[in-house]
């Protein structure tokens, strides 16, 4: 696919996004239910046609599958949402190691691996005696995996490191309202606009030739055999 269906799905994506986006502001439900699902596919979609990482795609896929559950509010699709989310984190961290080989280890980098850790250790103290008692272990641990994605995205550069710090603040907020904490006027709008932004962040901050395998290292030997 070629360079210009690469920008006709993103300005697609952001044409959804803003509909979802008004929607909510405006309370129009059925608005929100046809423009959420048609996020993630979207940039999905652009991922595939600028040639991105499959991971990267896998991850946006496991979003799609977590948006879809999430318009339940049923627990149990509450809790396979957030296992398809925690499927999409994995597929972000597997990705994210290529980026630790690529760029050596900084202060920087430590010092914002201390603010994640208390970052998490805070809102899991504070959201747990809110949380119903059979998603609190589940809660826990996915915030555990988040904030592991969203420390992986800082070894990417700015796009993506802003884009796992927004993650951890969109699902930071539908954890509050879980645990029944007061809101913030018409949440889902926020919920959805870092939730949006964060994942257009991740996509944009990740290299398309991250995903690459390495050549084989016989072909690597041929080529050097050939070299004058």
């Amino acid at each position: 696919m070629s360079a210009r269906h690469a920008r006709v799905l993103l300005v697609s994506f952001g044409a959804a996004a803003l509909v979802d986006l008004v929607s909510l502001a405006a309370g129009f439900t059925p608005g929100h239910l046809v423009a959420k699902p048609l996020l993630m596919p979207l940039l999905a979609a652009h991922t595939v046609a600028r040639g991105g990482p499959r991971l990267l795609v896998a991850a946006l896929l496991c979003g799609w599958g977590g948006d879809l559950l999430l318009l339940s509010d049923a627990d149990p699709a509450f809790l396979v949402g957030m296992a398809s989310f925690a499927a999409g984190h994995v597929c972000y961290l597997v990705l994210f190691r290529r980026a630790a080989a690529l760029r050596p280890a900084t202060r920087a980098r430590g010092a914002l691996l201390t603010g994640y850790v208390l970052a998490l250790t805070a809102t899991v103290t504070l959201l747990w005696p809110g949380l119903p008692a059979g998603l609190r272990i589940p809660v826990a641990g996915y915030s555990l995996l988040l904030t592991a994605m969203a420390y992986g995205a800082t070894g990417l550069g700015r796009l993506a490191a802003a884009g796992g710090a927004l993650f951890m603040l969109s699902d930071t907020l539908i954890a509050t309202g879980v645990a029944d904490w007061p809101q913030l006027p018409r949440p889902a709008f926020w919920i959805m606009s870092t939730y949006a932004a964060a994942q257009f962040l991740l996509v944009s901050g990740v290299p398309n030739t991250l995903g690459a395998r390495p050549a084989p290292r016989a072909a690597y030997g041929e080529m050097r055999s050939t070299t004058p």
